[in-house]
């Protein structure tokens, strides 16, 4: 068994593929429009891909406090540089809870938090 996607409920598919191209480097694989009432995105490379659905209409979108999508970087310092010059606050962290990890949060357009990871190289 392979893990394929995580489908994201959004309030607004443009914004919500902005982010998750723009911050976060996703591909856009695939948009569609099944219906008058619904569109979707598939975004990400790999195996693992981010589905955002977004229901014409739909505002009351809500996700649990504990659960958040984890992603790889290479620095935390350069990607906190790079969502400040774009004016997006860091949620929480960072947080280094041993010498081989540091990360922080953020959160995506409609309240999602984002875990960014830089596995740190021992010196």
């Amino acid at each position: 068994m392979k893990f394929c996607w995580t489908t994201i409920n959004v309030r607004d598919l443009d914004k919500s593929v902005a982010f998750y191209r723009d911050i976060l480097g996703l591909e856009v694989n695939r948009r569609m429009k099944p219906g008058p009432e619904l569109e979707l995105a598939f975004l990400g490379s790999g195996e693992t891909q981010v589905e955002l659905i977004c229901h014409a209409g739909s505002k009351d979108i809500s996700f649990g406090k504990d659960i958040s999508l984890g992603f790889i970087v290479d620095s935390i310092d350069e990607f906190a540089r790079m969502i400040a010059a774009r004016g997006l606050p860091v949620h929480s962290g960072p947080f280094q809870p041993n010498p081989f990890i540091k990360f922080i949060y953020i959160q995506d357009p409609d309240g999602l938090k984002i875990q960014l990871v830089e596995n740190v190289k021992p010196t």
